[in-house]
């Protein structure tokens, strides 16, 4: 395979005369080939192909998405090392990295396999018509779960394949039986483009509908307020800045018909450290921050930007081995050259608001590098300048000095919704945690115990979401098998006959689908 900087529309290559380039971040150098800019012509195509596709793709049996998904996970993995080179090219990030995270992208493709044919999704519901009931009969009544219609999926700049073409958003829309039309993120249009073809080859082998999918390229803002705003989209998947999801929820929001947008956006991911814990272990805590902090040059949206600490002797010799740690960590290439500038304007304003320079990461390193920072400040100067909790996207991270549990409680209440809060306790700081505990449930989404927040699992149980502005609809995640609910609705049959039925909501097919029977739960019996 090759690169022809070609987008997608409808499975089939489409160019455009307004072309782009990629950069290499660790030298600034553009890449080739120049890829094609999307306009109103092809947002107008790919949306109308979406629309054609989406009946007949949600009309599929599950079986038959299972077998698509597995099949894009499967031509993934084929493209093997070129497809990592060229993403390696495009965000300087590690090779190991990215073949992690395409592990990751072909597993979630699998999961939401697997999900498709355990049918819990569907979420099927009976009850029976009761004609004799007094004093009114009951009707017939069904409900499943169908697809809301075809899918606005906004690549992510620091996952340029688990959360892109391929990843959680597009796996669980695609799952859901709704067809997608990609926003690649132009700082990796080449990676964008090496996966699409899997998406283009798997549809193809599984005899898809052809507007199943599209890729639309393109550097210009206006590229993604015009996709949501076609009446054709139904939903939109965003994971990107909180100025750029709050400008899609605006246009959203603005249509005749609104429509929700799934945006996660901003978190600080606060660490609560405890005094047992810190008594017990602040220099492991320390070497255990780094790396989290320094985890991909901090570009992860669950980076740990703020320590909230207990005040208590130990404190110092966290900070002494976060300073003797950080010293040890030369400065890695960040996505871009913009996200590089936006880091070391982010440190300049935190430091005129007063914080004080604890750390830094060590000296060196090539072109658009991020060098790691620990700043410090009291409880009082975070409670009296809010701005001082704002999101830094790089390896950066405030510690705060607080006095008495009640400084914690203070600053948690103060602070914004968050993706996670973590807390590291031993035993004797049961009664600390416990006392925090509601506040917690209140404002994130993922919380734990004795450990950081950075390595979100791709699991059932998985939460990666919480309340504004972490994500735009804290009832969702956009990571584990519970993301496919944000792209389903619910429908309910009465009086129908057996004939007009949804095959699984029939008599006959009930019982091998889990499903509630006049309110009962039972299980899918099936071989």
């Amino acid at each position: 395979m090759t690169l022809t900087g070609e987008l997608f529309i409808g499975g089939e290559r489409h160019g455009s005369a307004r072309k782009f380039q990629a950069y290499d971040p660790s030298c600034g150098r553009p890449l080739e080939p120049a890829f094609s800019v999307a306009g109103a012509a092809e947002i107008e195509a790919a949306c109308a192909r979406a629309h054609e596709a989406f009946d007949a793709y949600r009309g599929l049996a599950p079986e038959r998405r299972a077998v698509f998904l597995e099949a894009i996970a499967a031509h993934i993995m084929a493209q093997g090392e070129p497809l990592l080179e060229r993403a390696h090219r495009e965000t300087a990030l590690p090779m190991a990295r990215l073949e992690s995270e395409r592990a990751r992208t072909a597993h979630q493709l699998r999961m939401f396999a697997a999900e498709l044919r355990m049918g819990e999704w569907l979420d099927l519901r009976v009850d029976p018509a009761l004609p004799h009931r007094q004093p009114a009969p009951r009707p017939d009544l069904r409900l499943r779960r169908i697809a809301v219609g075809p899918v606005a999926v906004f690549g992510a700049s620091n996952f340029p394949l688990a959360f892109s073409v391929a990843g959680g958003d597009s796996a669980a829309a695609l799952a859901a039986g709704c067809p997608i039309v990609v926003k690649g993120h132009p700082a990796h249009p080449g990676t964008s483009e090496w996966v699409a073809q899997a998406i283009v080859a798997a549809a193809a082998e599984t005899g898809m509908p052809a507007g199943v999918f599209s890729l639309l390229n393109g550097p210009d803002t206006q590229l993604g307020a015009t996709l949501v705003a076609d009446r054709r989209i139904h939903a939109v998947a965003f994971t990107g800045s909180r100025a750029g999801g709050l400008a899609l929820m605006q246009v959203a929001a603005q249509r005749p018909v609104p429509i929700p947008v799934f945006a996660e956006m901003s978190s600080v991911n606060p660490v609560i450290l405890l005094p047992g814990a810190l008594g017990a272990r602040a220099e492991r805590l320390a070497h255990e921050f780094v790396s989290s902090l320094t985890l991909a040059v901090g570009q992860m949206c669950t980076n740990p930007g703020i320590l909230l600490a207990l005040q208590c002797p130990p404190v110092q010799a966290f900070i002494e081995a976060a300073r003797t740690a950080l010293a040890g960590v030369t400065p890695g290439v960040m996505l871009t050259a913009g996200i590089q500038r936006n880091y070391v304007q982010s440190l300049e304003r935190t430091r005129a608001h007063g914080a004080q320079w604890l750390a830094h990461g060590g000296e060196g390193g090539a072109a658009n590098s991020g060098r790691a920072a620990l700043f410090g400040v009291p409880a009082a100067a975070l409670i009296d300048q809010p701005q001082l909790a704002e999101e830094t996207f790089g390896p950066a991270a405030l510690l705060v000095h607080c006095a008495t549990l009640g400084e914690v409680r203070q600053i948690i209440e103060q602070l914004e919704g968050q993706l996670t809060l973590a807390v590291h306790m031993e035993e004797s700081d049961q009664p600390l945690a416990q006392a925090l505990l509601p506040a917690l449930e209140r404002k994130a989404g993922r919380l734990i115990v004795n450990g950081w927040p950075t390595g979100v699992e791709v699991s059932h149980a998985m939460v990666h979401g919480g309340p504004f502005p972490a994500t735009s609809d804290a009832r969702s995640t956009s990571v584990g098998s519970l993301a496919i609910e944000r792209f389903l609705r619910p429908v309910c049959y009465q009086g129908f006959p057996e004939a007009l039925l949804p095959v699984e909501l029939r008599t006959a097919e009930l019982p091998g689908w889990p499903h509630r029977l006049d309110g009962e739960r039972r299980l899918a019996r099936r071989g």
